[in-house]
């Protein structure tokens, strides 16, 4: 690309710079801060369908999955102690990130990284080490702190750092880190159920350990970015690191326009009443409706509970915990088509696809559930072909999330916000994120025993709706820089009435009601 700045064809600024393999490899660092929650999710549902793990803990669950014949087959998981175990962590990551907000304003992106591996490496400790219920609890309680404080930063970190028209695919590598740390999971909770002694769960929940050290010894090593060397009033070096993250000499406009954005940002006291005023509607509706319909996909209820829900669909533990190493490669494979498309296709054509694609896969998965197990959930001798079926249809449900609501659900909150609410608008995103993934890890097996194919036709519905808002309601944000954003929104058909009175100046809000304190 190259070194000059300008108007884009689009009338947005082209800032010079190129992907240089500094901010290649501090993207691929960072990043990393995804292995701690995708590690989490893919570990608890493995776990939890461990016999030895049941028996020491939760001995009721234990004796109705294999004592009691007369349980409905989708019924014996159904547990709200064994549900708090695996949900208290997200309600945990709910409240840390709105403490990550101002730690990450004030004190910067690492820092924040840095808090998130320690109290996620606590945690795992304390876990692999667990005697009693409440032990396991408290461990999820920290490893949840350190989730918030990670999915707080780290996109925002990844979007400050890549340059522009890299920012989609060099964001979603978080969510690729989430996948192989699912993936990964996966994997060892397939080896470690199968050693003698009935111990492998403490090597499942103790592993956590080796995320949280990467996350904590990344942050250690990894520069700040320009953003929030500005926000926090190191000028003369913020402008030295933006030289060397974007491989160029020539950086002015691009430096002119995120000090810019940082006085702005400086004389609004109160980013979180801000956010309620009405030019930034749009972002707090994404803030909110993004992280909302990406739980309601229904693709935690696979990952998390994957084995579980194999199992209770007839598999095995041994072919229940395969099944869910399968899905995790599909997951795996489809982030990285999601990083090779996004800049090139756009997040919009992403999005939609995949909704279509999850919509479909839903139907027939709850048709083929249906077919077998009934209301009374006992199919009786499941055959090898229906098995696959299954396997296949959640298979392609996880591609389509994976290259679509799953990278995007973080890659656009984080690259829409304006500086000045930056960090209260992520953590109100993040905070969303976990309130319903607590919500549907929570509710999901009770649901599961009442609702039972249902449940699939349930989400299914959800993804409907969410397909339909970004049709008409999430602009194109491919190929726009970050501190030019506000434009997108005054050229939107809905959202231009919220915006269109607002002045930009380098693509910054500058009139008076943007700076004055409410």
């Amino acid at each position: 690309m190259p070194a000059v700045g300008g108007i884009g064809p689009g009338g947005g600024k082209e800032y010079p710079g190129n992907l240089t393999p500094f901010v290649t490899i501090t993207c691929i660092v960072a990043a990393m801060g995804g292995l701690i929650f995708g590690y989490d999710i893919g570990i608890s549902g493995g776990v939890t369908s461990m016999d030895p793990f049941l028996k020491k803990f939760f001995l009721s669950v234990y004796h109705k999955k294999h004592n009691d014949k007369t349980t409905n087959q989708y019924c014996q998981y159904d547990s709200q102690t064994l549900t708090m175990f695996t949900s208290s962590l997200y309600l945990a990551a709910l409240i840390s990130s709105l403490v990550a907000s101002t730690v990450t304003r004030k004190f910067g992106r690492k820092l924040s990284m840095l808090f998130g591996g320690l109290l996620f490496l606590i945690g795992a400790l304390i876990n692999g080490f667990a005697q009693k219920v409440w032990m396991l609890i408290v461990g999820r309680i920290l490893l949840g702190f350190g989730i918030g404080f990670a999915n707080q930063s780290v996109p925002l970190y990844l979007s400050e750092m890549a340059p522009y028209k890299y920012r989609g695919a060099l964001n979603i590598g978080f969510q690729l880190s989430i996948t192989i740390g699912i993936l990964v999971a996966n994997v060892l909770n397939y080896f470690f159920a199968k050693i003698k002694g009935g111990w492998g769960w403490r090597l499942s929940l103790g592993g956590a350990m080796v995320p949280a050290l990467i996350i904590t010894i990344g942050s250690l090593v990894l520069p700040d970015t320009p953003n929030s060397m500005i926000e926090r009033g190191d000028i003369d070096k913020a402008r030295q690191q933006l030289k060397k993250v974007r491989g160029v000499e020539d950086v002015d406009e691009e430096f002119n326009d995120l000090v810019a954005a940082s006085e702005a940002s400086q004389k609004v006291e109160h980013p979180w009443r801000n956010l309620l005023q009405r030019k930034y509607r749009p972002h707090l509706t994404m803030a909110i409706m993004i992280p909302f319909f990406q739980q309601f996909t229904g693709i935690n209820v696979i990952m998390f509970y994957a084995p579980v829900l194999f199992g209770s669909i007839g598999f095995k533990d041994d072919s229940a915990l395969m099944s869910a190493v399968i899905t995790g490669v599909v997951n795996v494979a489809a982030t990285v088509v999601s990083i090779y498309g996004v800049d090139k296709w756009g997040r919009r054509a992403l999005f939609l696809e995949g909704g279509a694609q999850m919509i479909l896969c839903q139907a027939i998965v709850a048709a083929a559930i249906g077919a077998k197990f009934g209301i009374d959930g006992n199919p009786g001798d499941l055959p090898k072909w229906y098995a696959v079926v299954v396997v296949l249809f959640i298979c392609i449900y996880v591609a389509g999330f994976a290259w679509s609501w799953g990278p995007l659900g973080w890659l656009v909150p984080s690259e829409i916000f304006p500086l000045e609410i930056r960090s209260a608008a992520q953590s109100i995103n993040v905070s969303v994120n976990m309130l319903f993934t607590f919500f549907v890890a929570q509710i999901f097996l009770t649901m599961l025993c009442h609702m039972k194919f249902g449940l699939f036709i349930f989400f299914g519905f959800f993804v409907v709706i969410m397909t339909i808002f970004i049709y008409f309601f999430l602009p194109e944000t491919k190929g726009i820089p970050i501190e030019e954003m506000g434009k997108v929104w005054k050229a939107h058909p809905y959202w231009c009435r919220f915006v269109e009175n607002e002045e930009y100046g380098n693509g910054v809000e500058l009139n008076k009601g943007a700076v004055k304190n409410v």
